[in-house]
């Protein structure tokens, strides 16, 4: 467990304070960038120096200045608890607010709020109410019509500093994989948010012209609001200006993310009604899903950097672990695609249709179904029991492969009726299959996707020779064959078609595949 600093340690004896203040005891509280130093009735909050890359305030100058950006803001929101900054001497290595010795750091001096009436105490309480999240609404609406705003192009706030700060952000949680989020929650998020950006860019461009983009708040999740005599709203981003000035919609999106965290999503849904009225912004609704993805994700990296602070405890970290994976857990529900869909993956043998659809399942929530298998069971055979027919015969014939395709696609029928998304594992040389497929899901009124499976021939050849036994009975000597009958995906439309190399590594294929899947489905509407 690594010592608190000296500074700290001083701040935490109550003779460091003004008799006038003279606190019988002083309560620390430590974020990733921040310690609080909490009296009777004051709190005073000490810039860590620490460098995160999106924030700097390794310098003393740096710390003092953003002390004073972080009074100017919250003025905005809260001018009776932002009172001042104040100076902290240091003298023979002990740290005080008496002015005597030197300036050796500074901090912000605000009112102590109420520690049961945050909204994240009264959501964990059950206390909070519909009539509550209005008045958030409400509040939150008037200060986004007052807030500064961003004129012409978007130098802030705009699409590409969203798609810069969601990049950032996927870059520096990658290190917590396997700690606090898993791979498949981070990949699907990232496929969502990357996704999300190329198909829907015409919707960002329009808030900015609309006038959306503002100086906001830019950290509005429910342990910044303090409801007591009114509503407090504390700590916006000060460190930052391509954190705080955002859509609009990126700071209520934030609030209703929080409370969907504290199990309220009727409260959330509440919150976010009476924005959309008071404010008349109903295009919030095109990006909320986006922005709340984003937030909780965020919120995830914030709270699994607080693994880096010295003096916790095994329980400290395990809490920090879950707090941070039920964010996670969160920014991959807003990531979901919607259901149904079906998607048909289509390739010669051995370039990796299956390895592929087995590994898209499970990012895509989707269900499985295989023609190798289907084949078997339709010949009472187990999915492993060989069947080395020639070309073109037996249950490889095209009558008996048409009747699989049949079974397949009521099955997958099936599926997308109860709202499934559907990964169809086959080749579909075909057209007239791929044709019944795409009918299979226009009846299910789902939208229909091609992935059409392309490898370098000396690949796959390998591959094929080093198979082993399975439910595929493809063979080096046949993949000739089957090419010179393959027909060409040419009667799929552009829009539903997408070409996947799996020359590379499975981790980055599938990567590229489920991308290429959000996309698809999110440029479909």
């Amino acid at each position: 467990m690594e010592p608190l600093p000296d500074l700290v340690l001083s701040l935490l004896d109550p003779g460091a304070y003004s008799e006038a203040e003279r606190p019988e005891r002083v309560n620390l509280i430590q974020t990733h960038i921040s310690w609080l130093f909490l009296t009777s009735r004051f709190v005073y909050k000490v810039k860590k120096p620490v460098n995160f890359g999106f924030l700097d305030f390794t310098s003393l100058e740096q710390r003092r200045f953003f002390c004073s950006e972080e009074l100017r803001l919250n003025r905005r929101l809260s001018p009776d608890v932002y009172l001042e900054v104040v100076p902290i001497w240091e003298e023979s290595g002990r740290y005080t607010m008496h002015e005597s010795g030197h300036i050796a750091e500074y901090a912000v001096k605000m009112r102590q709020l109420p520690g049961d009436r945050w909204l994240s105490a009264l959501l964990r309480r059950g206390e909070a109410t519909p009539e509550l999240m209005r008045r958030i609404a409400r509040r939150v609406a008037a200060f986004h019509a007052s807030a500064e705003r961003v004129e012409g192009p978007c130098r802030l706030g705009g699409l590409q500093t969203v798609r810069f700060n969601t990049e950032e952000n996927f870059g520096q949680t990658r290190d917590q994989i396997g700690v606090t989020v898993s791979a498949e929650t981070f990949d699907r998020a990232q496929a969502y948010t990357a996704a999300f950006l190329d198909a829907r860019a015409s919707i960002f461009a329009r808030r900015e012209t609309e006038g959306r983009i503002r100086d906001c708040h830019g950290d509005l999740h429910a342990d910044q609001i303090c409801v007591e005599n009114g509503i407090a709203f504390i700590d916006c981003i000060e460190f930052n200006e391509r954190f705080r000035y955002s859509d609009v919609a990126a700071d209520i999106a934030f609030t209703a993310m929080d409370v969907d965290y504290w199990g309220r999503p009727d409260l959330s849904a509440e919150l976010v009604r009476e924005y959309v009225e008071t404010a008349g912004d109903k295009g919030v609704l095109d990006v909320l899903d986006f922005y709340k993805c984003y937030r909780a994700f965020t919120r995830g990296k914030v709270r699994g950097f607080r693994l880096r602070q010295p003096g916790l405890t095994d329980g400290e970290r395990q809490t920090i672990i879950e707090q941070a994976s039920r964010y996670f857990t969160l920014a991959e529900s807003y990531a979901q695609l919607p259901g149904p869909l079906f998607v048909a993956m289509s390739g010669l043998m051995g370039t990796g249709k299956t390895s592929l659809a087995r590994a898209l399942g499970p990012r895509l929530g989707a269900k499985l179904l295989t023609s190798d298998i289907v084949r078997k069971e339709l010949t009472g055979s187990r999915p492993e029991e060989p069947h080395w027919e020639p070309w073109g015969e037996g249950i490889y014939a095209d009558d008996f492969s048409t009747r699989t395709y049949a079974e397949l696609h009521r099955r997958a029928g099936e599926l997308l009726q109860a709202g499934q998304i559907v990964i169809v594992d086959a080749s579909y040389r075909r057209a007239a299959w791929r044709a019944d497929a795409r009918a299979t899901a226009l009846a299910s009124s789902a939208p229909f996707l091609l992935l059409e499976v392309v490898c370098p021939d000396p690949i796959v050849r390998v591959r094929l020779s080093e198979r082993g036994a399975g439910p595929s009975d493809g063979r080096v000597e046949l993949l000739d064959r089957q090419r010179e009958e393959f027909e060409p995906p040419v009667d799929t439309p552009q829009k539903q078609r997408v070409r996947i190399d799996t020359s590379g590594t499975p981790d980055e294929v599938a990567k590229a595949a489920l991308g290429a899947v959000y996309r698809q489905r999110l440029a479909l509407g």
